[in-house]
Parts: C-alpha cells; sequence; structure tokens
C-alpha cells in the first residue's frame, strides 16, 4: 500500500501545496489543500478547480498512517467525503482537528473509530487557530527558518495540549451546522 503522501501524489490530489517534504524521524509533513471531489475538466490541459476540497491542510505523516491531521471544510458535511477519500490512512491514534465554516458549536465524535475534534472557522486561518490552542505566538515560530520546523514545532506543543471538547455523537455534531458564519475579506 502507498503511503499517505504516494497515495495523494498518485491520485493527483494535492491542490496548491506550499510545503511537501521530509520531516524528522521518519515523517512526512504537508501544507495545502487537498481535492476531495475534483473539479470539471474542460479541456485536456484545464480542470476546474476541485468542487470539495479539505482547505489548508497542516498535515504529519508516517510511512502507513495520518499522525496529525488539521483542515478547514467548507461544510461539516463535506466531513464524510472527506474522510472516505483519505481513511485507510487515519488511524485511532491521530490527532484531528477540523475546522468548519458552517459549525456553530465544537465537539469531538469518534467516527469509524477516528477521533476528530471539529472547531468553528469564523474570520481566522486555521494556522492561527492552531497556534492558539497550542498557545504558541508568532513569534516563537519566526525565529525558525525551514517550514518543517514550524510544523514540527506546532504539533510537538498540540501533543502536550488538551485539544478535546464535548464529546458528542456523530448525529450532534450534525445538529450543529448552522448557516457558514466565515466572513470573506477583501476591498471594499
Amino acid at each position: 500500500m502507498a503511503t499517505p503522501i504516494e497515495f495523494i501524489k498518485e491520485k493527483e490530489l494535492a491542490w496548491q501545496p506550499s510545503f511537501s517534504g521530509e520531516l524528522s524521524g521518519d515523517t512526512y509533513g504537508y501544507r495545502g489543500a487537498l481535492i476531495v471531489k475534483k473539479g470539471k475538466q474542460i479541456s485536456p490541459d484545464r480542470i476546474l478547480p476541485p468542487k470539495i476540497q479539505a482547505r489548508q491542510v497542516i498535515m504529519i505523516s508516517d510511512d502507513e498512517k495520518i499522525k496529525f491531521f488539521a483542515c478547514e471544510l467548507e461544510s461539516f458535511h463535506h466531513f464524510v467525503p472527506m474522510l472516505e477519500k483519505y481513511k485507510d490512512f487515519f488511524s485511532g491514534e491521530g490527532l484531528n482537528l477540523l475546522y468548519v465554516t458552517d459549525l456553530e458549536k465544537a465537539g469531538t465524535f469518534e467516527y469509524e473509530g477516528v477521533k476528530f475534534t471539529a472547531f468553528a472557522l469564523d474570520e481566522s486561518s486555521v494556522w492561527n487557530e492552531l497556534l492558539d490552542l497550542a498557545n504558541l505566538e508568532k513569534s516563537d515560530l519566526k525565529r525558525l527558518k525551514k517550514q518543517e520546523e514550524k510544523i514540527e514545532t506546532l504539533y510537538s506543543e498540540l501533543l502536550d495540549t488538551n485539544v478535546e471538547e464535548n464529546s458528542k455523537t456523530y448525529d450532534e455534531m450534525l445538529a450543529c451546522v448552522g448557516e457558514s458564519s466565515k466572513q470573506l475579506m477583501g476591498a471594499v
């Protein structure tokens, strides 16, 4: 079986990655988006953006499984398609955090033996939310020159942080879906 990163490369599921490379301890890191449902192919060399994607992904994996996964989902309804696409690589031991724009309440839930903690994402980025969760300042990471060091430092801090929210079932999480509250930023 392919590693998580080999699977992503072979199936052409990476979307606008900002980092994809080796980390220490035989692990691999990825930052960018992951395609959940591909966009329409409009010509042999042109494809529309993905219909569904996991955005702002920060992932650490080893040869077999995802050890750390954080992303933004536009809707909590995109969770199941995302998990279906990548489920061979999630395990019960991984740290999995979802930031969802149409979620009104946070919760920790288990789905097919894998634990996820889902948070509402309003106006921030996944990276900034993770820094807050880990109680890190941006200045703590600015002194680190390499993207690899920043990802590993964040992950290390998150491992020592209680990231879980109130325990809920998947159906209870579905009941927390509301309107998207994320504000679009740009010229006014």
